[in-house]
Order: C-alpha cells, then sequence, then structure tokens
C-alpha cells in the first residue's frame, strides 16, 4: 500500500468493543456468596495450570471495575462483552439466586451505562459451578457437568434469574460461549475443566450444551422485552485439508463435521449430520438425544457471534512417518485427542508467523468464516466476538508497553471484516480480545492477550499501544492503510 491508499470505512453503526471472561478476569472467588467452579477446582489440581496459577484473584475486576469502565471509557470503546458468573449468581448451580452476586452485576451494569457503553452479556463462560459436576458430599446422582441432561435444565433457570433481574438494562444476551472448548476440551482431551478424557463423554456433553443453549433461549425469551437480542457464540475453525489429496481432503470433512456443521446443523437446521454421526458410531449411539430435543435447540436467534483466533490444518495420517499427533499406528502412544473418532488424522502445524501462543497468523481464515456464515445461514446478523493475539508484552524504562505485532495482527483481522462485509457478509460488530491480560486458563498468567497491560503483583493497569491504535479506529470507523512496520 501507499501513503495515497484510502483508509478502510466501516458501515454507520458497527459496533466496536472488547470481550473479557469473568473466572479470567473477575478474582474475588469466595466473596458474596460465590461457590466455586470446575475451573477453580481444576486450577488447584496439581499439574493442571502453569505454575499452578489460579483465578483466585485474576486482575481484581471484582473489586476495580470502575476505574476499568474509566479505562474503557477513556479509549472511547461503545460496547463491552463480559460474561457472568453462574457460581456468583446461583451457588451451587440451583436454587434462587445470591442478591450479592446479582447485586454485582447490577453494579457493572449500572456503570457501563452511566460511561454510555454498552453491556453486551454472555451466560456462559465455561465456569460451571462445582456441585454441577460433582456434588458436595459425594455421589452422582445429581452430578456429572454436561454429560448430564439435568444440567441443560439448571441452566436455563440460572438464564431466567439473570434475565428477570439484568434484561431490563441489557439488550444483547448471548447463551454459550464456544461450547466445543466446554465439550471437547474440558470432557475429551482433558486440557480444560472438568479434565475429563472420554470421547463418548465430549460427544454427550456437546448435546447438552446444545439443549441448554436452546432451553436457555426459550427462557430468556420469556424474560425478555421483545427488542432484546439473543445470540450464541461459536468458535468455528477454518480447516483446510493439506494437499488436494483425496485422503487428506477427507480429513478435512471430518474435522470440519466435528468443529463447525456438529453444531450449525442443530443450531440453525434442527438435524446432526449425517456423516458425522456415522463417523462417531463407534464412539456413540447418540441415545441421549431425545425427541424434541432438536427443536429446542434450534430456536430462533437475533445474531451469530464467531470467535477465530487461527486456521486448522489437517492431513491424512501416514504411518510411516512418525508426527506430533500419532494414533499408535506409528509406535506412538496416543494422547487424549479433543477430537472424537479423529484416528487417521494428523493435524499440521500452519507455516508463517506465530503468536505467543504458537498460532499461526492467518486473516484469511476469518475471512473464509464469515463469507461461509453469509453463504449458509442468509441474512442472520454476525459478530466477531472474540479476536486478538498474545505476544511477550512487557513494560520498558519508561513505563510504555509497545506492542507493534499485535496491532499488526488487528489490522490484518480487520482488514479480513471489512473485506467480508464489502462480499456481502452481514457483521455488525467487531469485539477484540482482551481488554486486560489476564488468567489465561491452562497457561496461567503466562499469556497476555490484553490490549491493556496488567502488573499482577501490583494490579497496576498500563494501556498498550494497541489500545491507543484500536482506540483511534473506533473513534473514526476507518482502517488506516497499513499498521506499524513490525521490527
Amino acid at each position: 500500500m501507499t501513503e495515497h491508499t484510502p483508509p478502510l470505512r466501516f458501515p454507520a453503526g458497527f459496533v466496536w468493543g472488547t470481550a473479557t471472561a469473568a473466572y479470567q478476569i473477575e478474582g474475588a472467588a469466595a466473596e458474596d456468596g460465590r461457590t466455586p467452579s470446575i475451573w477453580d477446582t481444576f486450577s488447584r489440581t496439581p499439574g493442571r495450570v502453569r505454575n499452578g496459577d489460579t483465578g483466585d484473584v485474576a486482575t481484581d475486576h471484582y473489586h476495580r471495575y470502575p476505574a476499568d469502565i474509566a479505562l474503557m471509557a477513556e479509549l472511547g470503546l461503545p460496547a463491552y462483552r463480559f460474561s457472568l458468573a453462574w457460581p456468583r449468581i446461583q451457588p451451587g448451580g440451583s436454587g434462587p439466586a445470591n442478591k450479592a452476586g446479582l447485586d454485582f452485576y447490577d453494579r457493572l451494569v449500572d456503570e457501563l451505562l452511566a460511561h454510555g457503553i454498552d453491556p453486551v452479556a454472555t451466560l456462559y463462560h465455561w465456569d460451571l459451578p462445582q456441585d454441577l459436576e460433582t456434588p458436595a458430599g459425594g455421589g452422582s446422582a445429581a452430578g456429572g457437568g454436561w454429560t448430564a441432561r439435568s444440567t441443560a435444565h439448571r441452566f436455563a433457570e440460572y438464564a431466567a434469574l439473570a434475565a428477570a433481574r439484568l434484561g431490563d438494562r441489557i439488550t444483547t444476551w448471548t447463551t454459550l460461549n464456544e461450547p466445543w472448548c466446554s465439550a471437547f476440551l474440558g470432557y475429551g482431551s482433558g486440557v480444560h475443566a472438568p479434565g475429563r478424557t472420554d470421547p463418548a463423554a465430549a460427544l454427550t456433553a456437546h448435546h447438552h450444551l446444545l439443549l441448554a443453549h436452546g432451553l436457555a433461549v426459550g427462557a430468556l425469551r420469556a424474560e425478555l422485552p421483545s427488542t432484546a437480542r439473543v445470540s450464541l457464540t461459536l468458535n468455528l475453525a477454518a480447516v483446510r485439508p493439506l494437499t488436494d489429496r483425496p485422503a487428506d481432503r477427507e480429513a478435512a470433512r471430518r474435522i470440519d463435521g466435528l468443529a463447525n456443521r456438529i453444531f450449525l446443523d442443530p443450531v440453525f437446521h434442527g438435524r446432526y449430520p449425517a456423516d458425522v454421526l456415522a463417523d462417531t458410531a463407534a464412539v456413540t449411539d447418540w441415545s441421549f438425544v431425545r425427541d424434541g430435543d432438536l427443536t429446542e435447540i434450534s430456536r430462533p436467534l437475533d445474531a451469530l457471534g464467531l470467535n477465530y483466533y487461527s486456521p486448522t490444518v489437517v492431513a491424512a495420517d501416514d504411518p510411516a512417518e512418525p508426527h506430533p499427533h500419532p494414533d499408535g499406528a506409528s509406535g506412538h502412544p496416543r494422547e487424549p485427542s479433543p477430537w472424537p473418532a479423529d484416528h487417521g488424522i494428523r493435524f499440521v502445524p500452519a507455516e508463517g508467523e506465530r503468536t505467543a501462543m504458537g498460532w499461526p497468523v492467518d486473516a484469511d481464515g476469518l475471512y473464509e468464516l464469515l463469507t461461509r456464515l453469509r453463504d449458509e445461514l442468509p441474512g442472520l446478523p454476525l459478530l466477531v466476538t472474540e479476536n486478538g493475539a498474545a505476544y511477550d508484552d512487557y513494560s520498558d524504562p519508561t513505563g510504555a508497553v509497545h506492542d507493534p505485532e499485535r496491532i499488526a495482527y488487528l489490522h490484518a483481522h480487520l482488514t479480513a471484516v471489512h473485506r467480508a462485509i464489502a462480499a456481502g457478509a452481514p457483521v455488525r460488530g467487531y469485539f477484540l480480545w482482551s481488554l486486560l491480560d489476564n488468567f489465561e486458563w491452562a497457561y496461567g498468567y503466562g499469556k497476555r492477550f490484553g490490549i491493556v497491560h496488567v502488573d499482577f503483583a501490583s494490579q497496576r493497569r498500563t494501556p498498550k499501544d494497541s489500545a491507543r491504535w484500536y482506540a483511534e479506529v473506533v473513534r473514526t470507523g476507518t482502517l488506516p492503510p497499513g499498521p506499524p512496520t513490525v521490527a
């Protein structure tokens, strides 16, 4: 590009914001009636989270939210996507609401509105009340987490409690954030809470999460004004075959089924893909799907949220070559996989630049997904509900935090969003992940996604260069021709 290239202008009314999640920022893990979640338990289990980090304090947002909101207002951010903590609002996952927990979200929402920031609430960002996974006092009749059908009904009750209290001020609601992670990382590979490694349990949890979503949509509609918007957020995958060989294309079909169509088909078409059912027949008989479930799951939505970070490249396994995702054919023991029935498939690290997570930087995948949704779900408003990158940020001797790599990443991905809009994708907003450096799940505090640097010892907040850059994009509604050169 040259200096004469005009900036890219986003449509009038495009929603700009940032996103966070309760367990990653709130802290106050045992205050005001909050009970443990599966992530409290998981993070306290030796070996589960790097350095033994927990979300007990996180960024102390529970106590520091007024200053954090003032910082959002200083940056000119019009919207804020955050999650409600189920065990703070409904301790133990059942029974009446906890007044102190709802009072906190009352204060948070009122503070946002007082600063002209639109609150966008997510009901579930992975912090299932521990009592629903393993009931206090032992026993399994009321436990089982997302493998238990009853959990879906408990979730709908929680959704109703939250909407009844906050629905007069929150106009956009999301039921679940990334149910793929909850089901397949939590119950398949075990790298997320609750840490189970059972592919059949992962598929059962997947279905009950979708059932919970559908039941919650009904509960929200019953409590909210007719003008409220209800959505779901999925981390769909841009799945690519390594080559055009039929075997690699077949591998891509199978993973696309387990990453994308296993969600899109039931939620928007009221059915499970026949090929996915066949692919997983050796894992489960799907008897947990009952009459009427798919009708519940496919209740109409007002929008779909998309989280995107990097593409997924797959190939057919070559038993003659060792590789990092073995299934035993090459003589290597197989580690628990998040993908049920992925035998014979290997996941290939994409080439090129990477973030501190080791994830490839590839904005084309975001464009591919947005235009795919344009074609598959015509007319449905889309939101990019998470997009961002972790880099090894640090405060220099002057106290500044320079992160040109993140600015370049954001520029590339916002360019992809603009290109998708120009191609007819009905993208209505973009929420950058994340506002603050925070507890990054199994990585603890070792990975920084924020546009605001957090010194975890002092809790001091310092806006990074990317925060100022993003604030200017938001202020003007335009994207400059090119990002700063990364040294």
